[in-house]
C-alpha cells in the first residue's frame, strides 16, 4: 500500500471529481420507467410526467473501458462498480458512477438525476448506459443520459472478468518458490504454517489489494506481494546489514489482512471489519493465529522474531499520517516501508499513462491526484 491508499478508505475518488458547479449544466434525456417493474432507468424530467421503458436497439460491438477516447458516443453495458446520490451546492442530486468491465473503470456522472433512477439497481450490476464521453480534469469520464438494468444472462462474462487463472497459478508457484527459500528455521516453518493454509492461499490468489489505486483488482494483492518479495530478494542479499529471510517474510506478511480488509463479492468494497479494523491490525492477528499453531513447549517460536515480524507489519506505511501505529525502527522495517512504496507506486503510475486520453504522444493530460503530467515515451 503506498501513501496515497492509506489517505483513502473506501469510496475515495481523488482526482475524478467532477466539481459541483458542473452539474447545473443539465443532461436531460427522457425519462423511462418499466411500467410493469415501476424501475427508473433516466435522468429526471422537468417536469416529471410519463415514463417509457428504454428500448435498446444497438447492435455494435461493445468498446472497452481502456479503448474510449474523448468524444465518443456511448451505448453498451457496464457493471456498477460504485454508485453515489450526492448533492451540488445548488441543492440539486446528480448520480456518480464507476463503471467497470475487464480493462478497468471510468467515472459516469448523471445529472439532475431522480433518486429512483438509482434506486433501480445496485452495485454489481450490470447496466445499459447511454451517453457521451468527455475529459474532465485530465481524466476521461461518460456523461450519462440514460440507463438500465440488464439481466447477467444479457452480457458476455468474457467482458467483465478481471481475474487471471493462469498469471495467478504462475504468480503463486513463484512465491511458494521464494517462501521455500527461507533458510532461517523459526521463520521457515512459520513461512510453512501459511503454505500449509490452503483456504488462505487460495484467497490470496484472488484478493485485490485496494478498492482504487494501485493493484485494485482481482489477484492484485498477490501480484503486489510476490512483486514486493522480489524485492526485497534483491534488497536482502545486496545489504549485509538487512536480514533478507525476515524482510522476505516480512514483505508476505505486510498487506495480508487486506484478504479480510476488502470483499471482491461482486465489486471491491471495504467489510465492516475492514472499516472498524483495517489491514494492519487484521495482519497482526493473523500473524499471532499462526505463530500459536507452531509455538509449542517443544520447539517455542521465538518472542524476538515475533517482535520483530509485528513491527515489519505495523510500521510499513512509513509515517504516522499515513496510518502507521509505529515509524520504521529496523533496517528491515525501513527496507520494506520503502520498496512497498515504491512498486506502489509504480503501479499507480501507469495506471495513469494507460488511462490517459491525451492527443499527445508524448505526454499523458495533468493529473490532479498526482500534481502533474507524466512522460508516455
Amino acid at each position: 500500500m503506498d501513501r496515497t491508499d492509506a489517505k483513502a478508505n473506501g469510496s475515495s475518488d481523488q482526482g475524478f471529481q467532477t466539481l459541483d458547479h458542473h452539474a447545473q449544466v443539465c443532461q436531460i434525456a427522457v425519462a423511462t420507467e418499466s411500467p410493469q417493474s415501476n424501475r427508473i432507468f433516466g435522468a429526471r424530467h422537468a417536469p416529471l410526467r410519463q415514463w417509457n421503458r428504454l428500448t435498446v436497439t444497438s447492435t455494435a460491438p461493445r468498446i472497452a473501458i481502456n479503448q474510449l477516447a474523448d468524444g465518443q458516443t456511448v451505448a453498451q453495458a457496464f457493471r456498477v462498480a460504485d454508485k453515489q446520490i450526492r448533492v451540488n451546492r445548488q441543492g440539486g442530486k446528480y448520480l456518480f458512477l464507476r463503471l467497470a468491465d475487464r480493462t478497468g473503470k471510468i467515472v459516469g456522472m448523471m445529472w439532475n438525476v431522480d433518486e429512483r433512477v438509482a434506486d433501480s439497481f445496485d452495485r454489481a450490476d450490470y447496466i445499459h448506459t447511454e451517453g457521451r464521453t468527455q475529459v474532465h480534469n485530465g481524466a476521461l469520464q461518460v456523461i450519462v443520459t440514460q440507463l438500465e438494468r440488464m439481466d447477467p444472462s444479457e452480457v458476455d462474462p468474457a467482458d467483465f472478468e478481471q481475474f487471471d487463472a493462469e498469471q495467478s497459478q504462475r504468480l503463486m508457484a513463484r512465491l511458494t518458490e521464494q517462501l521455500g527459500s527461507i533458510e532461517d528455521p523459526q521463520l521457515s516453518r512459520l513461512a510453512q504454517c501459511y503454505l500449509n493454509d490452503g483456504d488462505l492461499m487460495n484467497q490470496l490468489a484472488s484478493a485485490a489489494a485496494a478498492v482504487v489505486h494501485h493493484h485494485a483488482f482481482p489477484g492484485g494483492l498477490l501480484r503486489h506481494t510476490v512483486d514486493l518479495m522480489e524485492l526485497a530478494d534483491f534488497v536482502g542479499k545486496r545489504y549485509e546489514s538487512i536480514d533478507r529471510d525476515l524482510l522476505l517474510l516480512g514483505a508476505f506478511l505486510h498487506d495480508l489482512g487486506k484478504m479480510h480488509e476488502l470483499s471482491s463479492d461482486g465489486e471491491l468494497s471495504y467489510t465492516d471489519r475492514g472499516q472498524m479494523v483495517g489491514h494492519i491490525v487484521i495482519g497482526i492477528q493473523m500473524l499471532g493465529d499462526k505463530i500459536q499453531q507452531i509455538d509449542t513447549p517443544e520447539t517455542p517460536f521465538p518472542v524476538d522474531l515475533r517482535y520483530q515480524l509485528e513491527h515489519l507489519i505495523v510500521s510499513h506505511h512509513g509515517e504516522f499520517e499515513y496510518g502507521s501505529p509505529r515509524l520504521p525502527s529496523t533496517m528491515e522495517a525501513v527496507a520494506l516501508h520503502h520498496i512497498d512504496n515504491l512498486d506502489a507506486k509504480i503501479s499507480s503510475f501507469a495506471s495513469v499513462i494507460e488511462q490517459d486520453v491525451s492527443a499527445d504522444p508524448h505526454w499523458t493530460n495533468y493529473n490532479p491526484s498526482i500534481g502533474r503530467k507524466l512522460w508516455k515515451k
